[in-house]
């Protein structure tokens, strides 16, 4: 076999080629004499980074390239190198161009001859400042995290795979553990159970989402939070996580703000909205299962004048009151409400009878009319309760109600402190009720009423001491009214007082009129009935003195009659009422003395003048011995008062004879005169004159 030819010998690798490699390699290469400390070779990158190039550089001392300074900061590991024939590596840290620091990786190799001893000293430096940086974003993220870890007011968690890894102090207050008691543990444990679905499914999902729930208390107790999730990457790995907000003072406010759009501020009971709510479902309940409700609409009769005369603080005091006892009389089942003012709803789903909801209704009565200390006073109101039934009385919310509320008027209208079950033919009276109000409201303005006045005489002489002046109403439909016909809803609407002030002033007029008739003749004073509206309402007495100074009337001229009902309400503020009419020279008189309402031991602390004998008792004498037996017990109280006793209702003149026998002072009643219109009065007054 022929032998083959030898192949070629490989290519030597060329100082141009190592040049061309030592440009392009992104580190920066030179290599120094061990001996001298000369520069023997440097790739481009190395020259530049020193104000050089790759030629110039070359015999450059090491103190010549990198300065004095930094040749002995690094000279020790020169040495080193060069000494124990080993690598070294290190790191500098040094000023770039615009100031900003740039960290080196230094690495030094020595390069050992034949002898074993070192010829030189390659220099390899790397730019490893974007690693610093990093390095140092990720420290500063890392103490960034732990400051809002620990300074954050809500709670933070992190876990890896469910397992607790580190926790913030706010959520191991939050729960009762301490940070060692968490960590490890799986966050599932410190879910409620019926949240633990919830919580697990966001977990498998990898969502990053916001929800609530409650979690745990290391006693067990649940609290309410909302859980905000992330995922985010720490030191390298993937975590989960979770800002704990603590939500129970949120859920109480929610709670309060709900509470207070449902609740009357004052007495805590539903409010009208509220009530109107639960009146409508419990309604669509009973038409499913064919039930009946009873609505109780109560009233507090004359509430107006607790807080005219006391103020509002003794009248929210009073309500309060009021309400509790209202709640006390009743059922679970029952609901309550404050509708507005002093009206309450009492709305009961288990009375099916009528007996139920009266029995109920009885109840309050008694309760709410029970005298009460408010402020240091004892105080006492009485309620009116109208009653309507479902479905009887209206299928709606609204209906319901207003049938209850016309109830409620009627019970007022008969007495007050009573309860009256709705009827068909309250619908009339309502409406008939409301039309004569409208009315009313119209008849001062068109001059629809009338004063017509019945004189007083004395019992021993007969001769004139003054006049009643009684209200009648030309109505333009019905005729000539009585009071009775129309006072009631004037008091109730509220329009008694204009109606009082219209009186009192034609009264005035009328006796200056009279006056200025008869001027020899002793003044005659005229006697205005009030209400117990006029009375208690905090700007009468000033309305009086208003009124006497425009007449120009002095006033002795004026008396007025108060029922002893009206007197005995509020002790304290008809004292304070009484002692200012005195000292405007008004006189007050009791009407109706002796239909049982009146105080003896009040009696004598009153400032009154005048006790007028109630017809009831007049009328049956002489005969009837009871009846002359009070008449004779209340002319001995009122003249051991020093009062003066006027007899009303005298028809007869066997009343007359009787009645001034048993020592009444003044008469008045048809035997002496029917009463009549301001000028036929003045007309009385010339014949009498002429008769005397």
């Amino acid at each position: 076999m022929s032998e083959q030819p030898p192949a070629p010998p490989a290519e030597e690798f060329s100082a141009d080629q190592f040049r061309l490699l030592a440009d392009n390699v992104p580190a920066l290469i030179a290599c120094y004499d061990a001996t001298t400390r000369r520069c023997l070779f440097a790739n481009k990158q190395y020259a530049r980074t020193f104000g050089c190039d790759e030629r110039s550089i070359v015999g450059r001392t090491f103190a010549e390239v990198i300065g004095e300074t930094a040749a002995r900061e690094i000279a020790p590991q020169v040495d080193h190198v060069l000494s124990q024939l080993e690598p070294v590596m290190y790191e500098r840290r040094v000023q770039g161009g615009q100031g900003q620091p740039h960290w080196l990786e230094v690495n030094l190799l020595p390069h050992v001859g034949p002898d074993g001893t070192a010829q030189s000293c390659f220099v390899l430096i790397n730019d490893i400042t974007k690693h610093r940086l990093a390095e140092a974003a990720v420290r500063e993220s890392e103490e960034r995290l732990a400051k809002f870890m620990q300074g954050s007011a809500e709670g933070i968690v992190f876990h890896k795979d469910g397992l607790v890894t580190d926790a913030n102090p706010p959520i191991c207050t939050l729960i009762g553990y301490s940070l060692q008691e968490l960590l490890g543990r799986h966050v599932l444990s410190f879910i409620a159970p019926e949240h633990v679905a919830r919580v697990l499914a966001v977990m498998s999902a990898g969502q990053e989402t916001a929800y609530e729930l409650a979690i745990l208390h290391k006693d067990g107790t649940p609290i309410p939070v909302e859980f905000i999730v992330r995922t985010m990457v720490r030191n390298g790995e993937r975590y989960r996580m979770t800002i704990v907000r603590d939500m129970r003072d949120r859920h109480a406010a929610q709670e309060r703000i709900h509470h207070l759009a449902h609740h009357d501020v004052l007495t805590g009971l539903l409010n009208r909205v509220a009530f109107m709510e639960r009146l409508d479902q419990l309604m669509d309940a009973a038409r499913g299962s064919e039930g009946r409700l009873a609505l109780l609409f109560v009233d507090l009769d004359h509430f107006k004048r607790v807080n005219d005369s006391l103020g509002h603080l003794v009248g929210d005091t009073l309500l309060r009151t009021v309400a509790s006892r209202i709640t006390e009389c009743l059922r679970a089942s029952d609901v309550v409400a404050r509708f507005g003012g002093d009206e309450f709803m009492v709305l009961l789903p288990a009375a099916q009878q009528r007996e139920d909801a009266e029995e109920v209704a009885h109840k309050l009565l008694r309760a709410i009319e029970a005298s009460m200390e408010v402020e240091g006073q004892s105080l006492s109101v009485t309620p009116s309760i109208g009653i309507a039934f479902f479905p009887d009385h209206g299928e709606t919310p609204a209906t319901l109600i207003k049938h209850a509320d016309t109830a409620m008027y009627v019970a007022k209208s008969r007495g007050r402190a009573n309860c009256q079950f709705f009827e068909a033919s309250m619908a009339h009276m309502a409406y008939e009720a409301l039309l004569l109000e409208i009315q009313l409201g119209h008849a001062l303005e068109r001059g629809e009423f009338e004063l017509l006045y019945q004189p007083m005489v004395r019992a021993g002489d007969g001769s004139c001491v003054g006049a009643e002046a009684l209200i009648r109403w030309h109505h333009p439909e019905r005729g000539l009214l009585g009071p009775q016909e129309f006072v009631p809803v004037a008091e109730q609407r509220r329009l008694m007082q204009r109606i009082g002030r219209w009186t009192t002033r034609q009264a005035l007029r009328a006796v200056k009129a009279w006056r200025e008739q008869h001027p020899h003749s002793a003044p005659l004073p005229v006697t205005v009935n009030l209400s117990s509206h006029e009375f208690h309402a905090a700007e009468f007495v000033d309305d009086v003195a208003a009124l006497l100074r425009e007449e120009g009337v002095p006033g002795g001229w004026l008396e007025f009659d108060l029922t002893e009902r009206v007197l005995m309400d509020d002790i304290d503020g008809v004292q304070k009422s009484l002692g200012r009419l005195r000292r405007l020279g008004v006189r007050v008189a009791i009407d109706d003395f002796g239909t049982g309402h009146s105080s003896l031991a009040h009696l004598r602390e009153l400032a009154v003048d005048r006790i007028k004998i109630d017809h009831s008792f007049v009328g049956s004498v002489p005969g009837d011995t009871s009846a002359e037996a009070i008449v004779q017990a209340v002319v001995q109280l009122a003249h051991g008062l020093k009062l003066t006793v006027t007899a009303e209702g005298v028809e007869t003149e066997r009343q007359r004879a009787a009645l001034a026998a048993m020592g009444c002072d003044v008469l008045q009643g048809y035997l002496i005169s029917r009463p009549l219109p301001a000028t036929a009065f003045g007309d009385w007054l010339e014949q009498r004159a002429k008769v005397g």
